[in-house]
């Protein structure tokens, strides 16, 4: 991004899977310790953390995408549970070994088992009910604080929604929650993702201000990039005054699959357009930012 613009996101994210494990790279082949000073940089500069988990299955040693039923192993009496704690342990730890220049633990946004209305990860709702699904969340935000972890807000966020009632079908509570989200992705076409955008967009608005929390588009992106126009005709008139805090996009793998812009890529002039816009904000359009969480749960 900063190689088209010449500005970097204020919002930027990182995904932990493996460090459950104890490996030295995430399942991305991404270095924790790189991570871990980009970060501290990205606060440096005033930037935004938010992170993601893609653990992997506690009950089959699979992957995240392994759908194998887990969740009620690794519950209080479940036969993963002391396998289960120490992998949040070994989160913990990541976390707060993540300080500013004063050794101060740096605040971060954590989206703890996001995508749950799908039936692509363990933790999705074809592999454990709504119930058991808050269960797991609130236990996670516990166990967090267990671990003396206290410098995270909380994101809660399902996929695009198959009806405006599963937005609130699995949500943990409002005090384990700090931050409203929801991933959308452009798989039907552009017309149809715009009007996605607008409608689920319009959904968690709607929960946001009856719960009083701020809300994002926590990971998006587009599946079959190409379109010359796609920030500024798709993308922009979908998130258009739907009153999102920021809007996130997955990593580039390879050059066949991608979703953050590159010189050269067919819509990178676009792009520029897109970033010239008022309601857009890039790092060095903020002031910076302050906010110093307490999620503590007793």
């Amino acid at each position: 991004m900063e190689d088209v613009i010449g500005k970097y996101p204020a919002v930027q994210g990182w995904d932990l899977g493996h460090i459950e494990l104890g490996h030295s790279i995430n399942l991305d082949t991404v270095s924790f310790d790189l991570m871990r000073r980009q970060i501290i940089e990205a606060h440096k500069r005033g930037a935004i953390t938010t992170l993601s988990w893609h653990l992997d299955n506690p009950q089959s040693n699979g992957s995240s995408w392994d759908t194998t039923s887990a969740v009620k192993t690794i519950l209080k009496e479940g036969v993963n549970r002391s396998k289960y704690k120490e992998w949040v342990s070994n989160l913990a730890q990541f976390i707060k070994s993540i300080k500013d220049e004063n050794d101060n633990i740096i605040p971060m946004v954590f989206r703890a088992y996001h995508e749950m209305n799908g039936a692509w990860f363990w933790w999705g709702a074809a592999s454990c009910t709504p119930e058991e699904y808050k269960v797991l969340y609130q236990d996670f935000v516990k166990l967090m604080g267990d671990n003396n972890v206290h410098n995270l807000l909380y994101a809660y966020s399902p996929n695009t929604l198959n009806n405006p009632q599963e937005y609130e079908r699995f949500y943990p509570g409002d005090a384990f929650v700090d931050i409203l989200g929801i991933d959308i992705y452009n798989h039907g076409g552009d017309a149809g993702f715009a009007e996605k955008l607008q409608q689920d967009l319009g959904v968690v608005r709607q929960f946001a201000q009856a719960h009083n929390k701020i809300f994002a588009l926590t990971e998006t992106g587009n599946v079959s990039p190409g379109n010359p126009q796609w920030w500024t005709q798709i993308l922009y008139p979908g998130i258009k005054d739907t009153g999102i805090a920021w809007v996130l996009f997955w990593r580039n793998a390879r050059k066949d699959h991608y979703f953050g812009i590159y010189p050269k890529e067919a819509s990178a002039t676009d792009f520029k357009a897109f970033e010239k816009k008022e309601d857009i904000l890039f790092l060095e359009d903020i002031d910076g930012y302050f906010f110093k969480p307490q999620h503590k749960i007793n």
